[in-house]
């Protein structure tokens, strides 16, 4: 049977004490894409239309790291810990070499699985996140705290102002979003507890502290990498794309127009298109 993002089953393998979760599904091929999902997000919250994309021609690997969701264990305060946990379920798969996609704090964990286990990586692709020490990702975003902190009617309402822009398009393009977020009715993930993102939150926080010459690690990532975002972002500040293309030795940077934190999702046939072309390179 070809398994899609709807059908595919949740899986489970044990690596460093924990079962992780996990769903694959998607034309076999050499090298697998990993992704790695944003704050309090779950394998429910990609979009099928960025992963059913994907999946037409390669391999597709979701996951839920430990503490998250349907993965046991608890989630750790620091991001090389997460890339750790990562690094260890990639490689209880039996994989050898991957490419690995991460957004927002993925896009950190994404970094640290490249930095530790460097011949793991094969390309690497960066979305709306940030460089260790990037702008307001210590404090968090002024914006960002107003949107957490709001209460909603509907819960899907946070991710329209989480991932969109406020514009007619931008939020119309979010409403679709959330018609296919919504398409697999069974074996759905259970939403994030309140301890996981608190956890989250101090990784953050601990990724994002001042320090000197912090972006020097940068040079370390020596894959080909592509960083993407919206040029809206209020999650994430649009800057801190900018900042990862040019302190890494080999990147390409690519800004959606009226998008925010889920540009992703705001525009998923032209990223598989961009992300493809950039994968088959």
């Amino acid at each position: 049977m070809v398994h899609t993002h709807q059908t595919a089953p949740t899986q489970f393998v044990e690596a460093k004490g924990t079962h992780f979760a996990y769903r694959r599904f998607g034309k076999e091929g050499d090298v697998p894409l990993v992704f790695n999902m944003h704050f309090m997000g779950a394998m429910d919250h990609w979009d099928p239309a960025v992963t059913d994309g994907f999946a037409e021609e390669r391999e597709v690997i979701l996951f839920d790291n430990a503490g998250v969701s349907s993965s046991s264990g608890d989630v750790p305060g620091s991001v090389a810990e997460m890339g750790a946990n990562a690094m260890a379920f990639i490689n209880a798969l039996g994989l050898k070499q991957v490419d690995i996609l991460g957004f927002s704090i993925g896009g950190l964990v994404a970094q640290e699985i490249t930095l530790q286990a460097p011949d793991l990586v094969r390309r690497l692709v960066l979305v709306g996140t940030g460089p260790r020490s990037g702008e307001s990702m210590d404090t968090g975003t002024r914006e960002g705290k107003q949107i957490f902190g709001a209460t909603y009617e509907h819960p899907d309402d946070l991710w329209l102002r989480v991932h969109f822009t406020p514009s007619e398009v931008s939020q119309a393009a979010g409403r679709k979003f959330l018609e296919r977020f919504r398409l697999r009715t069974k074996d759905r993930d259970p939403e994030v507890t309140e301890k996981a993102a608190l956890a989250q939150r101090t990784a953050i926080a601990r990724w994002g502290a001042k320090r000197e010459h912090a972006w020097n690690y940068l040079k370390e990532i020596k894959q080909p990498t592509l960083v993407v975002n919206g040029g809206n972002d209020v999650i994430i500040y649009t800057i801190n794309s900018y900042i990862l293309q040019q302190n890494l030795p080999n990147a390409q940077l690519i800004i959606y127009p009226d998008a925010a934190h889920g540009s992703l999702y705001q525009y998923p046939e032209l990223f598989v298109r961009h992300v493809s072309m950039f994968l088959e390179t």
